[in-house]
């Protein structure tokens, strides 16, 4: 099958887009040349550097964790908290994302994203206290929570004719992001002489320069490819700026969808696995007897896994009709993985660690399904809050819960059954979000 780059005409002919969610749809009247190939490069920069931010205020604390509870005398069972703060916050901030980005533009909303996860990267670790390192910590995730939300929206916005490619391309970077502050969070720590606020507070850095691009775009008016062209007879401002927006059509009534909740379902059960995995990993190679070094290092391999896979799955899942297949080969790959966990965490550590981080790529794999299962803009905004928003209020009890079952049970044998018990019905509602129809078709 062509590639998908290649099955659209280029809007600037008048001609139409093509997304592996629908057919092909003719351009509005009036509609906006295609966008500068400058600014089409920069949001694509700046998806990637937004991307990279999204995940290390979460890796570089899994790699720390014994020295944060160690440094503000927490219990196992509030760092099962601080791991469950990631999905709490994706799901209460993630719901005002939609909201945000049609008051304020898609793009400013990111950019407020990246000041507020380097201001919190900052702050945390210099608290003092539990309570302030989770507000710190709560200010950088929401950042993060209106972000994850509107890169599937920015990516059917600008690039409707490569919504795989783009997919992949910032999912590969989120996973680049997650592996390296995964790898060299520990090394860091010690070359500045072992202080773990600043091997936390460093990550800052990153989502500063991520700033930068989305500031030009904020302050950037072109239309998007297939919207509407400025119309500057209103009161000297253009149409666009008056103009209803497709965010703005009425309601699709998505909980009545079975495809919704069921890609709602197995994002919260996939990112369930992934926040254990993140936040719980590194300590279960430790009690094994790993140094932390290389507990680290092997979270970084679970996480590096993504970086080709985000970039392949999401090319090879737009070219079916069916995503399912895919969802099942992922899940055993976690079921075998944990298996090994289980039995031999030291021995067999980096074939585990190998196949957890092949599991762990159900994130990009949702990710594209959120743009394949609606036929608009405007479907992806609400699919990509609701199943986002849902699937990480579904994943919240999950880390915690591995916390409360290893301070109880004295071990890692109860919370790795409950991870791998939990794969099951990740696989299955995988399949059912996978099928191949649209939200609009059962709303």
């Amino acid at each position: 099958m062509p590639d998908d780059e290649t099955q659209t005409q280029t809007l600037n002919r008048g001609g139409a887009a093509r997304t592996p969610a629908g057919p092909a749809a003719p351009l509005l009247p009036g509609a906006a040349e295609a966008p500068a190939p400058w600014l089409l490069r920069l949001i694509a920069v700046g998806l990637v550097l937004a991307a990279l931010n999204l995940r290390p205020a979460i890796t570089s604390l899994g790699a720390l964790l014994e020295e944060v509870r160690d440094g503000l005398h927490m219990s196992g069972s509030v760092a099962g908290v601080l791991t469950s703060v990631p999905p709490l916050c994706f799901a209460v901030f993630g719901v005002m994302a939609p909201r945000l980005a049609r008051r304020f533009g898609a793009g400013t909303v990111v950019c407020a994203g990246m000041v507020a996860i380097a201001a919190g990267l900052v702050i945390r670790p210099y608290t003092g206290s539990t309570a302030g390192f989770l507000a710190a910590s709560a200010l950088a995730l929401m950042g993060i929570a209106v972000s994850n939300i509107l890169m599937p929206v920015i990516v059917k916005r600008w690039f409707p004719d490569r919504v795989g490619t783009m997919t992949g391309l910032y999912s590969m970077a989120l996973a680049l992001g997650t592996a390296l502050a995964a790898a060299v969070t520990v090394p860091l720590t010690s070359a500045m002489g072992g202080s773990w606020q600043s091997g936390l507070a460093v990550w800052a850095v990153l989502a500063a320069l991520a700033v930068l691009p989305w500031i030009v775009l904020v302050r950037d008016r072109t239309p998007a490819p297939g919207t509407p062209a400025p119309d500057r007879s209103a009161q000297g401002r253009p149409a666009s700026a008056t103009a209803p927006r497709p965010a703005d059509a009425p309601a699709l009534r998505i909980t009545r969808s079975r495809t919704a909740w069921g890609l709602a379902c197995f994002f919260g059960l996939q990112a369930t696995a992934a926040y254990i995995t993140m936040g719980w990993m590194p300590q279960i190679f430790r009690d094994a007897g790993v140094s932390a070094g290389t507990a680290g290092v092997l979270l970084a391999v679970t996480m590096a896994m993504g970086v080709p896979l985000a970039f392949v799955i999401p090319r090879v899942a737009g070219r079916l009709k069916q995503q399912g297949p895919i969802v099942v080969v992922l899940g055993l790959c976690g079921l075998i993985g944990y298996g090994g966990l289980y039995l031999a965490p030291a021995a067999g550590a980096w074939v585990w660690a190998v196949l957890l981080g092949v599991a762990n790529c159900a994130f990009p794999l949702a990710l594209t399904m959120i743009g394949m299962r609606s036929r608009t803009g405007a479907g992806v905004v609400r699919l990509s809050a609701f199943a986002q928003s849902t699937g990480y209020l579904l994943s919240i009890p999950g880390p915690l819960l591995v916390g409360v079952l290893y301070q109880h049970s004295g071990g890692w044998g109860l919370p790795i059954a409950l991870m791998a018990g939990l794969m099951i019905p990740q696989m299955v509602a995988g399949v059912l979000a996978g099928r191949d129809r649209t939200i609009e078709d059962e709303c």
